[in-house]
């Protein structure tokens, strides 16, 4: 039987070796882990990214890259769109809860205009074009889109929408191979080995040292079985990811995500989270999950879904993730796409990024009675569900669900079902508790001296919902505070090893 490595942390004082030293040591170098090392550097820092695999990006190189920004950003006003930190600010705590940090999504949206010329300052290039149609992200190099259902009910009465996905330009894109995220991440890291930032790859992370008054004063890791210390004058900043492939926490946090995929990398298995969980850090929203669905969006628009009750729950229009969310947590995984084959034919001619979600369809049907029968559900429930929506979308309106104007229309026959039960996957939100600063915070509330964190090993703006983008966001906006407040905490007076 293999024995579990221990997470307790080290103390300093029985620790006889340093293989590495640095001022401000970082784990993981994704979006979060780049733009602490940049900052840290800045402020005068000597910096040290420590990276498990066999070189920087981590899950942000692999994503669509999708940055959330907003309140006015040049690119916005640009494309002709108005758009207010207020705004923003008013949106995100309607659609990231319940529970937000609502001092951190203040902050993080005052800040945001500022953000977006930082990031285009490193070299993040991003297209003035805008992508308007439903989909998971431009099938091009489009800068902007919609990426939270900002423009679908129920805000887009409630709150001024304006679409705040920022996407970097990549050409001849691949996403999961070359993508938005590789253009966002490549600029990064360049711009930190400009300034000095020193890399080592294949270490894991093992556990955290501690000096006798508790501060962390470093870490353990292994590099093909080899135990290295490594040892940070000033602090050491967890960017390691989210633990959406640690089966244990997501049994303990976050249970509606068993036996469903990872729509993350193998890498986030939760180290940083359970380090600092043995330093008595605090946590927040464990069981929060984002939740992408298999399907098409420009299909979903035309349609409707049904639930295993062959009704309604979610205007078709809004963003796929809010799907995907209301589908496994609030449908029992349950749901079936419905549409005509007029619709059907539309939307396989418009062009999206979604290509392989357009599967052949289930079932086929010459009436509505006829597809209920087929598909198993209760006799008379879709025939109502679909008369009720037929009534109102003669008059190109849905007061049932608020599906806007230009999606609504009567679903009309020959018609097709999908069955798209299980079609979900899905990464978590939650982690470590920190504050505006970025340092973690013991559940006593106080922050736990010499460390930080920022990214998906720590709750961000999110809570609950989630819009695209977010992830990348608060994870290099926080990462930036990380860095600051790294490299301008008074050094420790730890002793050199052996003396």
């Amino acid at each position: 039987m293999t024995e579990t490595p221990t997470v307790r942390p080290a103390r300093a004082a029985t620790i006889t070796t340093w293989d590495f030293e640095a001022d401000v040591v970082v784990a993981g170098y994704g979006v979060a882990g780049a733009a602490a090392a940049i900052e840290a550097a800045r402020a005068g820092a000597d910096v040290l990214v420590l990276e498990r695999t066999g070189g920087w990006g981590g899950a942000a190189a692999l994503s669509g890259g999708f940055i959330y920004l907003g309140g006015g950003t040049p690119l916005q006003r640009a494309l002709g769109f108005d758009d207010t930190p207020e705004n923003m600010e008013k949106f995100l705590v309607a659609a990231l809860g319940p529970g937000v940090d609502k001092a951190k999504i203040h902050d993080y949206c005052q800040g945001s205009v500022e953000h977006f010329n930082w990031l285009v300052a490193q070299g993040v290039p991003f297209k003035e074009a805008f992508w308007g149609e439903p989909g998971w992200e431009p099938p091009h190099d489009e800068g902007l889109m919609y990426s939270g259902g900002e423009n679908a009910a129920p805000f887009n009465e409630q709150i001024p929408p304006a679409p705040r996905g920022h996407l970097p330009q990549m050409e001849n894109k691949r996403t999961g191979e070359k993508g938005g995220g590789y253009m966002l991440m490549k600029p990064l890291t360049e711009t930190a080995e400009k300034l000095g930032v020193r890399a080592e790859y294949d270490i894991r992370l093992q556990r955290l040292v501690t000096d006798d008054a508790d501060r962390v004063v470093g870490v353990v890791a292994k590099r093909y079985g080899k135990q290295l210390n490594i040892r940070a004058r000033r602090g050491v900043v967890l960017a390691t990811g989210s633990f959406a492939y640690q089966q244990q926490m997501i049994e303990g946090y976050a249970p509606r995500l068993i036996g469903r995929p990872g729509a993350a990398i193998e890498e986030h298995d939760g180290i940083g989270i359970r380090i600092a969980q043995a330093l008595g850090a605090d946590l927040a929203h464990m069981d929060a999950t984002e939740v992408a669905i298999f399907g098409d969006p420009q299909r979903m628009a035309r349609g409707i879904l049904v639930n295993g009750r062959g009704q309604r729950y979610i205007p078709e229009d809004t963003y796929p993730g809010r799907i995907g969310q209301a589908t496994l947590l609030q449908q029992d995984n349950q749901a079936f796409l419905i549409l005509d084959e007029e619709a059907l034919e539309a939307a396989d001619a418009t062009e999206t990024s979604t290509p392989f979600f357009r599967q052949p369809p289930t079932w086929v049907a010459e009436s509505v009675e006829e597809l209920e029968a087929e598909m198993g559900l209760p006799a008379g429930t879709l025939q109502s569900t679909v008369e009720i929506y037929n009534r109102h979308a003669k008059d190109g309106v849905d007061p049932v669900l608020g599906k806007k104007p230009e999606w609504v229309k009567p679903v009309g026959t020959p018609l097709a079902g999908y069955d798209m039960r299980g079609f979900t996957a899905g990464f978590t939100l939650g982690g470590l508790r920190t504050d505006l600063d970025s340092r973690v915070l013991h559940v006593s509330g106080e922050p736990i001296e010499g460390l930080y964190a920022a990214g998906r090993c720590t709750s961000g703006i999110c809570a609950g919902g989630y819009a695209s983008g977010a992830s990348l966001g608060d994870g290099s906006f926080y990462g930036r505070r990380a860095g600051v407040a790294a490299a301008t905490q008074e050094a420790s007076h730890t002793p050199a090893a052996g003396n």
